[in-house]
């Protein structure tokens, strides 16, 4: 490992402590000639497969469009940049257990679709509204009824009886 001031290859380890999510080790190290010291992060090399793009290209995996793209769909939304990489990391691990060597881009939307739709809705809605390109508004209608027919149940059944109501008196 370089140092980063003198440029030095021989440096030693003074410290090391795993992260908080446990998937990289934080090393304090200090440079053997200028004695000044700096933090690496080591993790595992792990084999992203290729993705197949709607155009057939064919790209390395990039977690930064995934982020990029979950930032702008959650933009002024209650999610935060933890809940965001930890649908990235679900993603990323999803892609590994397949184990194939490329994956079309539509596993990854969708699987972000999926992601999405059960942390907010809204960002659900603003990602599908990219990621599926509609055409027309009545495209983007379906989808919203779609979600309003999923919310429907969830809400009547977190809905407590309405004392006021005369159905639900006893006598």
């Amino acid at each position: 490992m370089k140092c980063p001031f003198c440029h030095e290859i021989e440096n030693r380890v003074i410290d090391s402590r795993l992260s908080k999510d446990n998937n990289m080790i934080r090393r304090r190290r200090e440079c053997e000639r200028c004695t000044r010291r700096f933090t690496t992060y080591e993790r595992v090399e792990e084999m992203m497969p290729l993705i197949v793009k709607k155009d057939g290209r064919r790209e390395g995996y990039d977690r930064i469009k995934i982020i990029n793209g979950l930032k702008r769909a959650c933009e002024k939304r209650p999610v935060s940049i933890n809940t965001i990489e930890a649908i990235a990391d679900s993603i990323e691990r999803s892609l590994q257990e397949r184990g194939e060597k490329e994956i079309v881009s539509s596993v990854i939307g969708e699987g972000l679709m999926r992601e999405l739709h059960d942390t907010d809705p809204v960002a659900y809605v603003r990602f599908a509204s990219v990621y599926r390109s509609f055409k027309d508004i009545s495209e983007f209608m379906v989808e919203l009824e779609e979600l309003i027919k999923e919310r429907k149940p969830l809400a009547k059944a977190a809905k407590p009886p309405n004392s006021t109501d005369p159905r639900q008196r006893r006598e």
